[in-house]
């Protein structure tokens, strides 16, 4: 784990071009032919649940990304992780809400990071499904049993580290990329993620009024650097405390976040979404009203985020949340969320 003194524009700048080189060796691998492609789809298909990582398939026996994908880092603390899970359940529906509303477009305000996404057009073609199949991963790798055989938390991380490596793959290979912005999904981007859906998340619930005690804020911290070692990202940008994950988060917005076309473009088709989405009595200003005031000015300007005179009061943007976004009628999000609630009732 990494201190607050290390975050320096040359240790990041380092960060910029890494991936997950492992990973990546493999994807190349299976995908310069059709039939190891096609024979690594079908396996992935199969992985529903921790359990069936095991048996590996021969010829995956020597890659230790996947024989190790059921290894919990040495220093992985389960009391913190198990209170991160009951963090997470007792305030699940906003959390999910503040997904969409503050942590995507958080991501996209990263200009150079936002690219990778902007170019696969994945959010562009089908935002609800961008959405909820993000929505699912947190459901599966949040739940008290998401580290255990009859859990999904492993085998969603491992799933997720090979979908990131196969974008590294085709993005690369589409020509489009432009190097100075470092490697695609890199290690530095990573780690911002990693905090947006962490640190960031934590600030928008004290945004909107929830008291988070300091043992509650290390414990969902830390559930989710276990999750960043399983996604393959580097142990020296896993922050050990609150202070430090302050620190990483300003070096990287400092550095990076900007007024861009594809991060405008991006929150533009989010936005789109929602207002598609949501319940008839919320207009496309209170969605642009609660991002706003969950952003702050400063990050919504750069998404190009309209602004309204009307002023912000918490009570009001608390009515909205109780709605929004209107996810639990979808399907297959509303049976992961009722799947999600059984386990944890």
């Amino acid at each position: 784990m990494n201190t607050q003194q290390q975050y320096s524009n040359q240790f990041l700048s380092s960060k910029r071009l890494r991936g997950d080189a492992e990973v990546e060796l493999f994807i190349s691998r299976n995908f310069s032919d059709p039939i190891t492609k096609t024979a690594l789809s079908g396996w992935l298909s199969q992985i529903k649940q921790n359990s069936t990582l095991s048996p590996l398939p021969d010829e995956y026996l020597g890659e230790t990304f996947i024989s190790n994908a059921q290894k919990l880092p040495v220093w992985a603390d389960k009391k913190r992780m198990k209170n991160g899970s009951r963090f997470f359940v007792q305030h699940a529906e906003q959390i999910m809400q503040l997904l969409g509303l503050l942590s995507l477009p958080y991501c996209y305000a990263a200009a150079d990071g936002a690219m990778v996404l902007y170019l696969t057009e994945l959010l562009k073609s089908n935002a609800g499904k961008r959405l909820t199949d993000t929505a699912e991963f947190i459901w599966d790798v949040m739940a008290p049993n998401a580290f255990e055989i009859d859990g999904k938390g492993f085998a969603s991380c491992l799933k997720i580290r090979l979908t990131h490596a196969a974008a590294r793959y085709y993005t690369l290979k589409s020509g489009k990329w432009d190097s100075a912005m470092g490697f695609p999904i890199n290690q530095e981007d990573m780690a911002g993620t990693n905090l947006s859906f962490s640190l960031i998340v934590i600030r928008g619930l004290r945004k909107l009024g929830h008291s988070i005690s300091y043992e509650e804020q290390q414990s969902f911290l830390h559930l989710w650097n276990v999750i960043g070692y399983l996604l393959g990202l580097e142990d020296d940008l896993l922050t050990q405390d609150g202070k430090s994950a302050h620190a990483l988060e300003l070096a990287i917005r400092k550095r990076h976040f900007k007024i861009s076309e594809q991060g405008s473009e991006l929150t533009r088709v989010l936005i789109s979404y929602f207002d598609s989405a949501t319940p008839s009595n919320i207009s496309l200003k209170d969605i642009h009203q609660l991002m706003r005031y969950l952003l702050g000015d400063e990050i919504a300007n750069l998404l190009n985020i309209p602004n309204s005179s009307i002023p912000l009061y918490l009570p009001y943007l608390l009515k909205i949340t109780s709605n929004f976004p209107n996810l639990k009628n979808k399907i297959p999000y509303k049976q992961k969320y009722n799947s999600f609630i059984r386990t944890t009732a």
